[in-house]
């Protein structure tokens, strides 16, 4: 079948994209740096039924958003995220679900000399196998080693990438010799667009109790300076009220003040004898399940007794 010219090409990308962007309200902007076009079939096929992945130039991606601002004015907000080696994923499942796919979709990938690194990289303790010939390698890298049973041991855990390091050739050369791979490659999602809004993907980490933690915080922290400052508020008014029925209370149990409320802690603080009735009536429950259980004791050590199971007998 004869490949489509480019200008067909171009006009059903354009094409594609508008229906995507009309069909679905939720999209993340992704980043494919370092993703190969077989990982990117296997991203696709994990996504397939649940979300659209769609690649292409900056430049197309801008033209096709722009062209549909009129339908949807809200897409401007896409625009200035689309930079760099980026795609599209739209979806109308749970954001957090088809994040977290995205996330799963990721292929260890060794350390290449000139790359950026993403993350730490540490060499763990062990016994490399290398012969002493290698031993240049560690010393380049300040890495402290000894000989033992004939090849090279590393002596302590050494951390020799943070992120944002470039990695030189001595770095690449010898993590390929160790056989470690320390990176691992796939679509990062960078940002989150949802009904019009446009948001990093932290947000999505938030759960309704943090919500909920941080909004009481805040009602906390606004009673606290409306206490402080004698200005009720609706967060205010509820302390207010226990501190004003605390303030009764204090007066009544100095004066002959009494409501309903004070009559109780009147009567504890004229009989207080009042505030031990509850402990007698324990200590007897306790002295009377001890005492039910010492017959029952004894039985069994006649019984035992009986069997011939006396210890001394």
């Amino acid at each position: 079948m004869p490949r489509e010219d480019k200008a067909t090409w171009k006009s059903n990308y354009f094409l594609k994209m508008i229906q995507l962007l009309d069909e679905f309200q939720k999209c993340f902007i992704v980043g494919a740096d370092n993703v190969s076009s077989k990982q990117m079939q296997q991203i696709r096929v994990s996504l397939r039924g649940k979300a659209t992945v769609l690649m292409g130039k900056n430049t197309m991606m801008r033209k096709a958003i722009k062209g549909h601002l009129q339908s949807n004015p809200d897409l401007e907000r896409l625009l200035p995220h689309i930079k760099g080696n980026v795609g599209l994923v739209f979806t109308d499942q749970d954001l957090t679900e088809i994040r977290d796919l995205l996330l799963e979709n990721k292929v260890a990938a060794p350390a290449r000399a000139g790359a950026i690194s993403p993350n730490d990289v540490t060499i763990p303790a062990q016994n490399t196998g290398l012969g002493p010939e290698k031993t240049s390698f560690f010393q380049a890298l300040s890495i402290q080693t000894k000989i033992s049973r004939g090849s090279i041991e590393i002596i302590n855990n050494v951390h020799i990438l943070k992120p944002g390091d470039k990695v030189g050739a001595s770095e690449a050369t010898l993590l390929n010799m160790l056989k470690i791979s320390p990176f691992s490659y796939g679509l990062e999602v960078q940002q989150v667009y949802d009904s019009g809004s446009c948001f990093s993907p932290d947000i999505l980490d938030i759960t309704p109790e943090d919500i909920r933690k941080r909004f009481m915080d805040g009602v906390r922290n606004v009673a606290a300076v409306s206490l402080e400052i004698g200005y009720p508020t609706v967060a205010s008014v509820p302390h207010s009220i226990i501190n004003g029925f605390k303030n009764l209370l204090a007066v009544a149990a100095e004066t002959e003040i009494t409501f309903p409320e004070a009559e109780k802690m009147k009567a504890y603080l004229a009989d207080p004898s009042a505030f031990a009735v509850a402990a007698p009536a324990g200590g007897e429950e306790r002295k009377e399940e001890a005492a039910a259980a010492a017959p029952a004791e004894e039985e069994e050590d006649s019984s035992d007794e009986d069997m011939g199971f006396d210890l001394f007998g």
